[in-house]
């Protein structure tokens, strides 16, 4: 197995997301890399060395994939074979489903859609009962709580503490945008949903590329434009979500909100509360 790919399962299962599992280099994975060494007292420059290995390797023996067959629920749909581009044409869909039961597949275990399906060249995904091999991840934590975030906007990175200041968890993000950036200072989670209905108030949010000037409602689904949760601040319009394009965490510009992947947004969304304090920082 290509070393990359089992360095990015170690750290998600660690606790300091690289975002998509694809066996590539990038920015994503070296933030990983720095804040786990950070954490440990390592050298954080984002590069690899025995050290860290050891470190990231020492206590976790479990396989890095697995086998997995696949059910009769993964492949019911219904699947929306094609999303629009424009946030006006997403409106007329009744659901914005996932494309396929291998976007499905791919997103439930953090992993390229091209990847899984190199890793599985022979799989049928759409046959209930094939056998195919993906990332054994690590179970969610039901015990952690979050306290305080940290959304470090020029990182492009978003850092979790308990109540005793301890790191909980860290997450790759795409954070604001040129025409509408991030805000600065202190603010607090507000509401989580689950599923969102994306709402478009031009009176509000005034986006490049939306043309008309009447509200309009983007049904919940995955490939919705928050993604599968929303975390609410109190700072009006602005967001903790998923994403429709995991590939794009940190690389791309957001509607000025914080975006992460789905499955990083639905961890951190199970991990707050009401009044969690949510700081921005340069």
């Amino acid at each position: 197995m290509p070393l990359k790919i089992k360095l990015q399962l170690l750290l998600d299962r660690a606790g300091f997301s690289p975002g998509l599992i694809d066996g590539r280099s990038g920015s994503n994975l070296r933030q990983a890399i720095a804040a786990f060494a950070a954490e440990h007292g390592m050298k954080a420059d984002g590069t690899l060395d025995d050290e860290l290995w050891g470190k990231l390797a020492e206590g976790d023996k479990e396989p890095v994939l697995k086998d997995y067959a696949i059910t009769d629920e993964d492949v019911r749909g219904p699947f929306v074979r094609h999303i629009p581009d424009k946030l006006e044409d997403m409106a007329k869909l009744d659901r914005l489903g996932y494309g396929s039961p291998r976007e499905l597949l791919a997103e439930r275990f953090h992993i390229d859609e091209k990847l899984l399906e190199a890793l599985n060249p022979e799989a049928d995904f759409t046959k209930p009962g094939t056998r195919i091999v993906v990332p054994n991840l690590a179970k969610q934590r039901n015990d952690a709580k979050v306290a305080r975030i940290e959304v470090m906007k020029k990182e492009k990175t978003v850092r979790a503490f308990d109540k005793d200041g301890t790191l909980v968890a860290f997450y790759p993000a795409t954070i604001g945008s040129n025409e509408k950036p991030a805000p600065d200072g202190t603010y607090k989670v507000r509401a989580v949903a689950s599923n969102p209905t994306y709402y478009y108030d031009p009176d509000n949010l005034s986006f490049k590329g939306v043309e008309t000037k009447e509200d309009f409602k983007i049904a919940p689904g995955p490939n919705n434009p928050v993604g599968t949760v929303w975390i609410d601040l109190t700072k009006e319009t602005y967001g903790i979500h998923g994403t429709p394009d995991p590939e794009n965490i940190g690389k791309t510009s957001s509607h000025g909100c914080i975006r992460l992947t789905n499955w990083d947004a639905e961890a951190l969304a199970k991990m707050v509360v009401k009044g969690t304090v949510v700081e921005f920082k340069g």
